[in-house]
């Protein structure tokens, strides 16, 4: 008995600890205060596709993105199977070179409730149903943001993306999606060095301004020069021999 005791007294110490940390989160558990919130909150993005003989588009659900803001952006895809009918209605429209759809809804990937609103409208990519299929299902899905965190723009490839028609469709495994799922925001580009560029512009044209025009001036009038300055020689030559001839004629006139 006397042994229980000290057990007991320690079991309601840690009990109060535990209560003292659970209430009000003082407890040194590795994380801050604030990161509890942080891990728990996101963005759900329900991501939903349509494949149609008719190529009509009858949009139903695939799976939900999950996409957690913190640290280090954090993506996640739940993705349901395809069940029979759907497989061999993905065949069909490989079949027939039909497409493949997939569309997200408009929204912020912000998980401020401020920014919470309904969405305006979806956003749709699409590629061919049987490079989907002889790639397995295996598929790359990338979300596109704005500075702001909303999706302005969603894009599918398939890992191959060919359509060659080797393999024997009957074999192939289409039950469950094989993803890689991403979001990519705009990088911001650098600055140029505007007022470097002018004042090396400036110490260009000035070093190299005035000879330029120079030559420019003459290379451009040439054809207009040269004839002028020889029609002012020929006029000049004309004068002389006019007034040396004019003079003989009135001396011999005196005589």
């Amino acid at each position: 008995m006397a042994a229980s005791r000290p057990l007991s007294f320690i079991g309601v110490i840690l009990t109060i600890i535990i209560a003292f940390c659970t209430e009000f989160g003082n407890c040194n558990n590795g994380r801050r205060v604030g990161d509890v919130e942080s891990d728990l909150s996101g963005v759900s993005v329900p991501l939903e596709h349509s494949f149609e003989v008719d190529d009509v588009p009858r949009f139903r659900l695939r799976g939900t993105i999950q996409v957690k803001a913190g640290r280090d952006l954090s993506v996640s895809l739940s993705q349901l199977s395809l069940s029979e009918e759907d497989r061999n209605a993905l065949k069909d429209v490989a079949a027939v070179d039909g497409l493949y759809r997939v569309r997200v809804p408009r929204l912020s990937l912000q998980t401020d409730r401020e920014t919470d609103r309904q969405p305006e409208g979806h956003l749709s990519a699409f590629v061919r149903a049987c490079s989907l299929v002889e790639s397995r299902l295996s598929d790359v899905i990338t979300l596109h943001t704005d500075v702001s965190g909303h999706i302005i723009g969603v894009s599918i490839v398939t890992v191959p993306g060919s359509c060659r028609g080797a393999e024997d469709e009957e074999e192939l495994n289409l039950e469950v999606f094989n993803t890689t799922v991403s979001v990519m925001a705009p990088v911001s580009a650098p600055s140029p060095e505007t007022a470097l560029f002018i004042e090396r512009m400036e110490q260009e044209m000035d070093k190299k301004g005035k000879p330029q025009e120079q030559k420019s001036f003459f290379a451009k009038y040439w054809m207009y020069i040269v004839p002028l300055v020889l029609f002012l020689m020929m006029s000049g030559a004309q004068d002389q021999s006019g007034g040396g001839a004019g003079g003989g004629a009135a001396n011999g006139g005196g005589r």
